[in-house]
């Protein structure tokens, strides 16, 4: 009997060493702590001490089932936070050493609060989450100005989740003391996610602040580009909301006529380009697409038998990329749109051309002359601006290939063998 009573006092002693040192590991955490402050500059290392002390004492399932030791825990990351927050608004290039420190300090006290039996646990707890709530904001407009949106939105969401739990607490949140603290907090979670590539992660957030009536376009234009990713049928409905609510927004302006263009709804597209034109006059791109809009109008026109409407696509074409060489008569893209509006007329005729080279009368003889005439004439106007656009840029392979069209039409075989064989030296590489 005395034998089994040794034993049984054995196992005690040994359970309270088991428990003992994670406990001491956790004074020792707050100790070193206490001493980093003393002079943070010389004492980078005994930070490191302190932070795995903490993370040894809570290897010990013991020391979780602790409402006290989560309060130690999140007091020494909110301190730790308080550290480098204050270093970072002393010096501006300052590298925050504990980026997770808010977060964990906040975790920290939401496991405390629910663990807690006293009231003075409680307080403890909750008073720790609204400085942990803090440091989570300040680290996350850290992380926005350094545009580190993946930091951001985890310090911004996290700050989100701390709310809520101190409303649930029944307590104040810094966000309740500032005018549409709420919102902006929100809204800047949101799209540090979205600009963060974390779309997924940031939809709902966008969701709540559009169902909210929001007053900032790009929740509407991001919604919209989210939807569009995830194939949404209803994607436009963002996007018509946002122009509705925000219709001077150029970003959301020119979100629509991008939707427009790749849908090919091109008539709807020339009143939303003239808007653009107007908010954006020195935008030489927003000229160039408009009068590719026209070119395109054109083509349709010929194709359907419209000659006078395509006669006018084709003006009013030939009016915007002007206007598009005047802003800009380096612009490649206006000078081969020019160049290509001829091209694209005079391609129109080579199936009239194939028509009346079967017909060997002399009226068929005669129109095939004259349609050749008149696609030569066009391919003739078009080769200027090809010749100027490769000046610009020598190795589009597009202005090769419409350069060695035309020479060929133009029965200047040696010429289109020149640029069939810049156009294979390019293909390959040489």
């Amino acid at each position: 009997m005395k034998k089994s009573l040794f034993i049984l006092t054995m196992a005690l002693i040994a359970s309270a060493s088991v428990w003992a040192q994670p406990e001491k590991d956790l004074k020792n955490a707050s100790k070193a702590l206490n001493k980093y402050f003393l002079d943070p500059g010389n004492n980078a290392d005994v930070l490191q001490e302190s932070l795995d002390l903490l993370n040894s004492a809570f290897k010990s399932d013991d020391i979780k089932k602790v409402s006290g030791s989560w309060i130690t825990r999140g007091k020494i990351y909110n301190e730790v936070a308080n550290s480098d927050f204050q270093q970072k608004t002393i010096i501006a290039d300052y590298e925050i050493k504990q980026p997770e420190a808010p977060r964990l300090a906040y975790e920290a006290f939401k496991e405390a609060y629910k663990l807690s039996e006293k009231k003075s646990e409680k307080k403890d707890a909750l008073e720790g989450m609204q400085e942990a709530e803090s440091h989570l904001n300040n680290f996350a407009i850290f992380a926005y100005q350094a545009q580190e949106y993946d930091k951001a939105y985890s310090n911004f969401k996290s700050s989100l989740d701390a709310y809520d739990a101190i409303k649930e607490m029944g307590a104040t949140s810094r966000l309740d003391e500032v005018e549409n603290g709420y919102n902006d907090q929100l809204f800047f979670a949101a799209v540090s996610g979205y600009y963060g590539g974390m779309k997924a992660e940031s939809k709902p957030l966008f969701l709540k602040l559009y169902e909210m009536d929001s007053s900032e376009a790009v929740v509407y234009d991001a919604l919209y580009n989210i939807a569009k990713e995830e194939g949404q049928d209803d994607a436009i409905k963002y996007l018509e909301a946002g122009r509705e609510k925000f219709p001077d927004d150029t970003s959301l302006l020119f979100t629509e006529i991008n939707h427009y263009l790749t849908a090919g709804q091109l008539e709807k597209l020339i009143d939303k380009l003239k808007i653009a034109i107007e908010k954006e006059p020195d935008n030489v791109s927003v000229y160039t697409t408009l009068g590719s809009v026209y070119d395109q109008l054109q083509v349709q026109a010929l194709a359907d038998g419209d000659n006078e409407k395509a006669t006018e696509y084709f003006d009013a074409a030939f009016d915007y990329y002007n206007q598009a060489m005047a802003k800009d008569d380096k612009n490649f893209e206006a000078i081969y749109s020019m160049g290509a509006l001829y091209y694209n007329k005079a391609a129109t005729y080579v199936e009239k051309l194939n028509e009346y080279a079967a017909d060997f009368s002399k009226e068929g003889m005669k129109k095939y002359d004259d349609t050749k005439i008149e696609m030569d004439d066009l391919f003739k106007q078009a080769l200027p601006y090809f010749e100027q656009a490769e000046s610009v840029n020598s190795e589009d392979l597009n202005t090769i290939i419409a350069l060695k069209e035309i020479h060929a039409r133009l029965n200047d075989l040696e010429k289109s063998n020149t640029y069939k064989e810049k156009y294979d030296a390019l293909q390959g590489g040489e």
